[in-house]
């Protein structure tokens, strides 16, 4: 029973102070305070008691069991009945803990007296311990002085511990003063005494600290930890907002806080009801905004408030509550304003159908919004008057079709579904395209002669511009744009007109030569043809001139006519992109030996970009002190540089050796030279001495071969004076006598260099890092001695005769043997650090030319050193500068990889922990040295410390994308600011000590509390984890993590959505808030804003939602928007304020709204096509964005990591547009909505972000189908028909083909290989091919030929490739691109981008049809796993293979049936680049698919593909896991009559292949009767009816199976003897046998195709169950033409070699094969 009892205890006590072994990776300890249901209201203060209760638990049991039983009472009194959520659990659970206390009590009734004399006492003891008043008064002291006096680290020591103690003892008062609310008052003053009661109130207002508040503490103004609170500027802005007198006098009955006086927002407030959670948000908005405005135009000189008078707003004596805002006696802003909007929004959300209803059907955000420009919003009044019909709820009667009466209309624009459109907003430049077509056809066929004929064809395009401008006014419907109605001069961009003329000047050249006029005769010759011989029945041919014929042959020539403007633009983009990249100084540093040859100029270019002016460096400068100068700009730079180093190293990218070599010396002024980084000096001693040593010219001759290497010069003369400095600094008396400065050149032999660095190298090393000993100091005066002898009989040239003096004191003491006995031993750290500084420059031998070795280093470090020369905006001091905010949305995706994430393995025995060692050899050895492990340790050996596997799981998390890996980049910004305030504030307060004081910034700047206050006030950091409260309740290990990643980053912010669930008049209700979250000094939740909302804010897209709930909580003058992707350098954040300094230059007419920034695509090392996304992304977010930004003035805003201007946005209708499914691409919304609001968006490349991409070849089309998707829906939307409308000519140009354009010729790309295949497939099988080559040989033209040759050009990627040579050539040079270009070829990236060719096209296209546009979590992990072929199969089945079948069976029609001059070489010339997207479409997925051609693997594929093929769907089925559920799912997107009809029109081009192929069968007999045709659609019948018979279940006919099996026999034979006859006793051969194929395959495929749309009149037909039979015999066909080619390769195991070097880099390749072989009992290891 004892035994029992004590595992209860230890289990209460666990629960009590939450020892969860979780916490040993790194979670953090919740305890039962952690479990505090969100559900109840006060559930902060419950968490207090508790975790107070959590901390004394050792040191008072019975208090602590006090403390719980009121936490139980304070929740009994929140939630009697236990209604809300957890709260139940919450309680039995809290009241077992109290229970357990309660039995190890002696015996007896509780007294509450007792209880609070107890509490009374702990807490005199409590005090006592810990020394409150001493703690106080020594903190204070160490404020006042910590920061000269280096004890920064103390005071934060000093400071953590006063909060805790503090906040303890705040709790104790608030129970005791609770506790004695229940008693009398008399029985309570007995209780306590006067003396003890002022006691416990001062402690408690001591703990201003403790009150939770996001940056300013303004409830808690008298804070001391917080220097906040003493800045001016806060102060300034805060009496700013105080109470005027003239104002109405506040409620007697309203409170507020006594830290703080009234202020106008505690008028708002008591006037309309606002929230106070709310008001406390927006009273420090205000206060921020105005303090950070009030730095930037200089600090006040007091406390003034910054406007001295308000004007009278309300004549009232006493305010009182808006009657627009008051119902019920009650005032609130949110249920009378806010509410009843909300519940019309959520109304419409409702009936979107989760995005598959028509835009036109109901009311998105937009809608709502422009309602309110109207003249109409004033019929709402004020108040609201609800029965206005704006305020009716759509019915959802008959089917979801609104009924006219009940349904408030679209306000000014409808967002109708077709391609009309593209031509409705950018009508002009199709009327320019058609128009300019029309008029060079009519010059072509006149001959070029420009005579009256040619003058009166041309006026015909009068009538095309009237019948074009009718169309676009009648295409979709005319809508009242409000926006059309204003005169948007602003928009015309003059700037672009030059460089788009240039590239439709050359467009006009290239059309009229090679496009039009080629087609000239051949199109008149077959115009007069008579009597062309058709194969088949002809219908439409006769008597119009050979319409289609011609039309086969100008069509791909339109085609690529519409095509040419993507071309142009696309090759004309990327010279001009180049040129100014060239221009902007890009790429002039891009290797390691170029950081190593301009080193000395960094110094000089960071104090002009990115330091503030010094009035010091201004007077060097003018009084052209070059030497002093170069050493005051190293000395300002070092701290700096070697921040940056230090980060590398904390990072693991570098080495400790590396980092010995990359440090810089403070150049603090102990030697008169610039003394530069040991990487760069590194053995140059060494080759000094050889040059010596080989050297017998003179003395001068020497030094001047010794100074061509600037270097070595550096090196020569630092051990020069260094060795003079430390002889001076421990020898005295005689001793220093024997130290003179003699000149480096001419009093130093050169010669006998080599003979003096032996004896220096072991003085060095005795003094080197050792300790002082009678032992020591005898060996360093014995060496100093030798090296004496050596030095000056050797070394040195003197004159005795010129110290005669003290040659005679010097030889005295030679002489009695106390030279050198008066030696000084070096203690002093700056003199220890110069000799182990010049031990190292005399004992390196090896080069540093390649350090740093690691290659994401040296990136990082070439693109900093060279922004340092690019053109920037001056840096403001970080007081000065503009304020901003990070924000990040993140939904459930990683936060840090876990162990199990991490040693989970796959189907071959690798895990990612494997992958990240193979992939990162060097960062691996990097970490494990960093932890001071052995290089060579096993990973099991990291399990067993808690500390090393959080630090793996950071490492590991840190290389992935993952929310850690984006909160520590970004917290940089945080690092540097105080690095750059920290310095800048002791430069200006003690300048005489500023070269010590940059030194100890190296340890000092992070601890600095004004530092840390100043960087706070500029920078804010928020993830909007929409479900984090969620994941909280429910202990995922994503909420774990993120409080993990609060306590590691004191600045970071999390904002959150709240639910809480509550019985309401015995109704289940869901209430949500938004709130922000903060870690406390204990490491948990501290709430600081937590404001109601009026329902759930997720009624559109789930991400823009995420991020406008908690916009609110952003702080500054700008925000960045990162990705949960992204990444971040401390060298780059400390450019974040020359940046921000953009938005006070103009660009053109505007101030910048939006500033772009370049990305880096750090995922391109993990495989080949990561490889090829980073470089495709790489060439957009540079070179692309270069040119939008200047000259064309069309770029906006990509999801990438630009910088917004707050205040514009958020007072223009923010930064996230959410409407469901028109706005899935929310991002670029918000470059559309700043540049319609005369926003001006520029782009910026001295400054970059990091950025994670997709790295398998699934999560690569994944995405790029989502954002085809969004690009569909983007043509839909009001915004671009409105720049399109509102545009110049030539920026709407650009505009076009930067956006929805670019995806449109894409397709286009595709439509033209369709048009060329479908028309020769004409030509081919209506024998008129044949016919007109016969007569003439007039085919052979060029034009076709040069449409067929650019559209292969294009679609094989060597347009779009020209962009990515240039950006390469640009940042690497022209040998490196052409090696990096090739290299991509032989890893088929041909491949990889023909096939993200059709991804684009089929969701783009898909889109606009149909809709059903989506979120598509792409899952953002390494992919080290095989994907199986099923998988393949379903994601690819209708976008790529559907589609590479058709091209490839018209392609063997046309080589089967076409009549070709050129034979096999004009017919590869004609389809090689048809047969290239074929071939990709179909194989690609196999070809980069991990171990995709492994025989083990392959097998194993198709043995899980049949499962799947024929396991029968039904109700809870998934796609993956059954073919019947997956074909359902398929075809979810043909919902609508008009989607129906589409597919319908679409689908009868397969039914030409039947009607030509029967004609040129044998058994046809030449006949062309349409007899022939309907006798093959009998015989079709017929199969379909055998398809009928074999598709019979034989689970519906149980009773009649040797009936059925007889049928099915019977069937079989017939139908083989039939054909057997037909060929012996008909013209049919067995050729048309394999024609049939030809012929019925697509005529099936085409009746399959219509059922599905037509599906519910199918069903009724009852034919349904056969079409999902046809369905499946088709899959299962194409399946097996797919997989039967891959399994022939898998039989060769060089294949499957080749393919592993092709996916992934050689490190992860030979890893793999290593570890397969040493696998041994792995049972997978054979695969």
């Amino acid at each position: 029973m004892s035994r029992a009892e004590a595992n209860w205890e230890r289990l209460v006590r666990a629960a009590l102070r939450g020892e969860r072994f979780a916490g040993v990776y790194g979670q953090p300890v919740t305890g039962i305070a952690g479990n505090v249901p969100s559900s109840l209201g006060n559930n902060v203060h419950i968490e207090e008691v508790l975790r107070a209760a959590d901390e004394i638990q050792d040191e008072d049991p019975t208090v602590a069991r006090i403390l719980c039983e009121h936490a139980y009472s304070l929740a009994q009194n929140l939630d009697p009945n236990s209604e809300g959520r957890g709260v139940l659990q919450f309680k039995t659970g809290l009241m077992s803990v109290i229970r357990q206390k309660l039995a190890k009590r002696e015996g007896g009734a509780i007294d509450r007296s007792q209880d609070i004399a107890k509490l009374q006492e702990f807490y005199k003891l409590y005090r006592e311990k810990h020394k409150v008043d001493e703690l106080i008064e020594d903190e204070m002291k160490l404020r006042e002085s910590a920061v000269f006096s280096g004890n920064l680290g103390e005071l934060e020591r000093k400071t953590l511990k006063r909060k805790k103690v503090l906040a303890t003892l705040k709790v104790l008062w608030s129970v005791i003063e609770d506790m004695t609310k229940e008693i009398s008052p008399e029985d309570a003053k007995n209780l306590i005494s006067e003396e003890m009661k002022k006691v416990m109130q001062k402690d408690a207002a001591r703990t201003e600290d403790v009150v939770p508040y996001n940056i300013i503490p303004l409830d808690a103004l008298s804070s001391t930890t917080n220097a906040i609170a003493t800045f001016p500027e806060v102060r300034a802005a805060i009496s700013t907002l105080q109470y005027h007198r003239d104002l109405p006098r506040l409620p007697g009955t309203f409170s507020v806080p006594d830290a703080r006086n009234s202020d106008m927002l505690d008028l708002l407030q008591c006037i309309f009801g606002f929230q106070e959670g709310n008001v406390k948000n927006q009273r420090e908005h205000i206060v921020h905004l105005l303090a950070n405005e009030q730095s930037r135009v200089g600090k006040p000189s007091g406390n003034e408030p910054l406007a001295r008078e308000l004007e009278e707003i309300l004549r009232k004596q006493t305010a009182e509550p808006a009657e627009s805002c008051s119902s019920n006696g009650s005032v609130s802003f949110l249920e009378n304003v806010i509410s009843p909007l909300y519940d019309i929004i959520a109304a419409e959300a409702a009936n979107n159908k989760n995005g598959r209803a028509p835009h036109s059907a109901w009311r998105n955000y937009d809608d709502f919004n422009e309602f309110f420009w109207s003249l109409k919003c004033f019929h709402l009044g004020w108040p609201w008057k609800l029965d206005n019909t704006f305020f009716s709820k759509p019915s959802k009667k008959e089917k979801g079709m609104f009924g006219r009466g009940h349904h408030y209309g679209k306000t000014s624009f409808v967002e109708h579904r077709t391609f009309l459109h593209l031509y409705h907003s950018f009508h002009r430049l199709w009327m320019f395209l058609i128009m300019m077509f029309q008029g060079l056809t009519i010059i072509a066929f006149n001959n070029d002669s420009f005579d009256m004929k040619t003058v009166l064809q041309l006026l015909s395009l009068g009538p095309t511009y009237v019948a074009m401008k009718f169309i676009e006014r009648r295409s979709i419907g005319h809508s009242n744009d409000v926006w059309c109605l204003f005169n948007f001069s602003w928009i015309c961009n003059h700037q672009s007109a030059m460089a788009i003329l240039l590239v439709h000047c050359s467009f006009i050249d290239d059309l009229l030569p090679i496009r039009i006029k080629p087609l000239v005769k051949p199109t008149r010759a077959i115009i007069n043809f008579k009597g062309l011989q058709y194969a088949w029945h002809d219908f439409v041919s006769k008597n119009n001139h050979n319409a289609i014929t011609i039309l086969s042959l100008w069509a791909p020539v339109v085609s690529i006519y519409l095509l040419d403007i993507h071309v142009f633009y696309t090759v004309m983009s990327a010279i001009y992109g180049f040129l100014l990249g060239a221009r902007d100084r890009l790429g002039e540093i891009s290797s390691v030996e170029a950081v190593h040859r301009f080193f000395e100029k960094f110094p000089g270019a960071f104090m002009d970009k990115l330091h503030v002016a010094v009035p010091k460096r201004k007077q060097l400068l003018s009084s052209s002190q070059l030497t002093e100068l170069n050493k005051f700009d190293a000395s300002r730079f070092s701290p700096f540089w070697n921040e940056i180093v230090r980060n590398l190293r904390e990072e693991d990218y570098i080495s400790n050796a590396e980092l010995e070599l990359l440090l810089m010396p403070k150049n603090d002024g102990v030697l008169p030279i610039v003394q530069w980084p040991l990487f760069l000096l590194a053995s140059k001693v060494f080759l000094a001495k050889d040059i010596a040593a080989d050297c017998k010219d003179s003395q001068e001759e020497l030094w001047l071969r010794i100074s061509k290497d600037e270097y070595m010069q550096y090196a020569v003369v630092e051990c020069f004076h260094s060795v003079y400095h430390i002889l001076t600094s421990i020898l005295e008396k005689e001793g220093r006598l024997c130290i003179s400065k003699k000149n480096t050149q001419s009093d130093l032999h050169f010669s006998k260099l080599h003979i003096v660095i032996a004896k220096l190298v072991a003085v060095l090393g005795i003094l080197r890092g050792t300790t002082e000993s009678s032992d020591m100091r005898k060996g360093a005066v014995n060496a100093i001695q030798d090296l004496y002898e050596v030095v000056h009989h050797e070394v040195f040239s003197v004159d005795i005769r010129d110290y005669l003096d003290e040659w005679t004191q010097i030889n005295r003491a030679r002489a009695e043997g106390r030279l050198f006995n008066n030696l000084k031993w070096p203690n002093d750290p700056v003199l220890k650090d110069l000799i182990k500084r010049l031990y190292s420059l005399l004992t390196i031998k090896e080069s540093a030319a390649s350090v740093p070795k690691n290659l994401e280093a040296r990136r990082r470090l070439q693109f900093f050193t060279n922004s340092l020369f690019m053109q920037m905006p001056v840096a403001r001091p970080a007081s000065e500068m503009f304020s901003f905010s990070v924000f990040t949305p993140y939904y459930s995706e990683i936060v840090l990889y876990s162990m199990d994430e991490l040693q989970k393995k796959n189907e071959d025995g690798i895990t990612t922990l494997f992958y990240l060692q193979k992939i990162y050899p060097d960062e691996w050895k990097n970490f494990l040295t960093r932890i001071n492990r052995d290089e060579n340790a096993a990973d099991s050996e990291l399990f067993g410390n808690p500390n090393d596997i959080l630090e793996l799981r950071l490492w590991a998390s840190y290389r992935g994308q993952t929310l850690a890996r984006t909160v520590r980049g970004m917290m940089y910004y945080r690092k540097a600011l105080m690095l750059q305030s920290y310095l800048e504030r002791i430069q200006s307060e003690d300048r005489e000590s500023t070269f010590a004081l940059a030194g100890s910034a190296d340890t000092h700047f992070e601890l600095s509390p004004e530092a840390r206050a100043q960087a706070d006030l500029k920078f804010t950091y928020v993830v909007t984890c929409q479900i984090y409260g969620k994941q909280k309740g429910e202990g995922k290990p994503e909420a774990a993590d993120i409080a993990l990643l609060m306590q590691r980053n004191e600045a970071l912010r999390v904002a959150y959505i709240d639910e809480v669930e509550s019985v309401k008049n015995g109704k289940p209700s869901t209430e949500y808030y938004s709130k922000l979250v903060k870690a406390d000094i204990h490491g948990k939740d501290k709430e600081i804003y937590s404001i109601k909302l009026p329902g759930n804010p997720k009624l559109g897209e789930g991400k823009p939602e995420n991020q406008n709930h908690a916009i609110i909580f952003t702080r500054g003058n700008a925000v960045q928007t990162i990705d949960m992707n992204q990444d971040n350098y401390f060298e780059e954040a400390l450019k974040m304020r020359n940046l921000l300094e953009e938005f006070s230059l103009k660009r053109g007419k505007h101030y910048p709204s939006i500033l772009g920034v370049r990305e880096h695509v750090f995922t391109g090392s993990v495989s080949s096509l990561a490889s090829f996304m980073s470089n495709q992304e790489t060439s957009f977010v540079t070179l692309g964005q270069r040119v939008l930004a200047n000259p064309l003035k069309v770029r906006m805003h990509y999801g990438h990591p630009d910088v917004f201007d707050r205040i514009f946005h958020i007072t223009r209708g923010g930064i996230s547009k959410a409407s469901r499914s028109i706005n899935i691409s929310e991002d670029i919304y918000a470059g559309f909505n700043s540049t319609l609001r005369q926003g001006s968006i520029t782009h910026h490349e001295y400054i970059q972000v990091g950025k994670g991409r997709d790295v398998g070849l699934n999560q690569i089309a994944v995405f790029e189908g989502k954002v085809a998707g969004g690009n569909g829906e983007q043509v839909l939307s009001r915004d671009i028909y409105r720049l399109g409308q509102l545009f110049d000519f030539f920026r709407m140009l650009s505009f076009y083909v930067t956006t929805v354009g670019f995806y449109f010729c894409t397709m286009l790309t595709v439509l033209t290989v369709y048009i060329f295949l479908y028309g020769k497939t004409y030509l081919a099988l209506s024998g008129v091919g044949e016919s007109i080559q016969n007569r003439a040989d007039i085919l052979q033209n060029t034009a076709l030929k040069a449409a067929l040759n650019t559209q292969f050009l294009f679609q094989i990627g060597v347009f779009t490739a020209v962009p990515m040579i240039l950006g390469f050539i640009l940042e690497s040079g022209v040998l490196t691109a052409f090696v990096q270009f090739i290299t991509m070829q032989f890893q088929l990236c041909s491949v990889f981008f023909t096939f993200s060719l059709g991804t684009r096209t089929h969701y783009f296209g898909r889109a606009i049809l149909h809709g059903g546009a989506k979120y598509r979590a792409t899952g953002r992990g390494f992919v080290v796993r095989h994907i199986k072929f099923a998988e393949n199969y379903r994601l690819y089945s209708r976008s790529h293979f559907v589609k590479g079948m058709e091209v490839a069976l018209l392609l063997v029609i046309f080589l089967a049936y076409d009549f070709n001059n050129g034979g096999a070489v004009g017919y590869i010339l004609l389809s090689i680049s048809s047969w290239f997207m074929a071939l990709s479409w179909l194989f690609a997925p196999y070809l980069f698919n991990p171990s995709g051609f492994e025989w083990q693997k392959i097998v194993e594929d198709f043995r899980d593909w049949t499962n799947w093929l024929f396991y029968r769907g039904g109700i809870g089925v998934k796609g993956e896991e059954s073919w019947e559920a997956w074909w359902e799912e398929e075809l979810q997107h043909i919902y609508t009559i008009r989607g129906r009809i589409l597919e319908t029109i679409l689908s009868l081009r397969f039914f030409i292949f039947q009607y030509g192929v029967v004609y040129h069968m044998d058994a046809s007999d030449d006949s062309t009767a349409l007899l022939v045709y309907w006798i093959s659609w009998a015989v079709l019948g017929g199969l379909l009816v055998l398809l009928l018979v074999f598709g019979l279940n034989p689970k519906a006919m149980v009773h009649f199976q040797l009936f059925l099996r007889l049928v099915k026999s019977i069937a079989l034979l017939m139908v083989l003897a039939g054909l057997i006859v037909a060929i012996v006793f008909t013209n049919l051969s067995v050729t048309d046998v394999f024609a049939s194929i030809l012929a019925f395959v697509p005529t099936g495929w085409g009746i399959l195709s219509i059922a599905v749309a037509w599906k519910p009149v199918v069903k009724k037909l009852g034919l349904w169950k056969m079409m999902r039979s046809l369905a499946r015999l088709y899959d299962a066909g194409m399946g097996m033409i797919i997989f039967v080619p891959i399994a022939i390769c898998s039989w060769f195991p060089f294949i499957s070699t080749f393919q592993t070097r092709l996916l992934f880099n050689q490190a992860f390749s030979r890893g793999l094969e290593i570890s397969l072989i040493l696998a041994g009992n792995n049972p997978n290891a054979g695969m």
